[in-house]
């Protein structure tokens, strides 16, 4: 077998290269997103009646959920923030074109980014958010031995049940209302095709929460600004302010 040229081996050298440097750019950013979701649900869930939590399993299975909860609501905000990432890595590639130091910010970091967000929205959707919840409700099963891995077993069986449940609700479904090849076909079909339409529903979903939230959210705002104002006295009339002063002084003065 020939020696690989020279430029071959530069070439793969340097995807390598690209390829590890996005791996660290990802793992960082994702890193600074989960501090943060981590700051944010611990702020607001200081308050509420088990954040003191006594005994060390419950203790335990709550660092859990609350590990899972930020975790998805880092994907989440790394999701809303991907499309002002990639505007904003746009313009600056168009503004400094032949700088050095913004050549990572490519299309190739963008792509990951997007397939990663993807790929973790769709695993919190489908399975993170549910076992979290399931999780903190276990109990483990009757006779077993107590303990987080018993919480576990209890949180996979509920997860899997609920699952097959779920998938033969749609079989039927689907059955009955078009029982032929193609739509059993489809069914088979659940990563290329009912997985983005999931996940675009439910992106819809948030788009009209939003639009349905967002005109109560902003009277609130405006109602609200409008009691802290203080009013502008440009159209009080001084010397009615004037004699007022002055009866009180007067009467004042006939008191001593």
């Amino acid at each position: 077998m020939a020696p690989a040229e020279p430029d071959t081996l530069a070439l793969r050298e340097q995807i390598f290269h690209e390829r590890v440097r996005e791996c660290i750019i990802c793992a960082l950013l994702f890193a600074s997103l989960y501090i943060l979701c981590h700051f944010i649900i611990t702020h607001f869930k200081k308050h509420t009646d088990f954040a003191a939590v006594h005994d060390d399993e419950d203790a335990a299975a709550n660092r859990i959920a609350l590990g899972l909860c930020t975790f998805t609501l880092a994907v989440a905000l790394g999701a809303v923030l991907l499309l002002p990432f990639s505007i904003i890595t746009n313009e600056v590639l168009l503004s400094f074109p032949h700088n050095y130091y913004m050549q990572w910010l490519n299309g190739s970091l963008i792509h990951g980014l997007w397939n990663l967000v993807f790929l973790f929205s769709n695993l919190s959707l489908i399975f993170l958010m549910p076992f979290a919840y399931f999780f903190t409700e276990s109990e483990g099963f009757a006779g077993s031995k107590k303990g987080i891995m018993a919480r576990v077993y209890e949180t996979s069986v509920v997860l899997l049940l609920l699952t097959l449940l779920v998938l033969g609700m749609v079989w039927v479904a689907s059955a009955i209302v078009s029982n032929d090849a193609a739509s059993r076909q489809s069914l088979y079909d659940l990563w290329d095709c009912y997985l983005p339409y999931l996940y675009s529903c439910i992106s819809l979903l948030g788009v009209l929460l939003l639009l349905l939230c967002t005109p109560f959210g902003l009277s609130t705002i405006f109602t609200v600004t409008r009691q802290l104002l203080v009013k502008p006295r440009l159209l009080e009339d001084l010397d009615e302010q004037l004699s007022c002063t002055r009866l009180e002084e007067a009467a004042v003065s006939r008191r001593i």
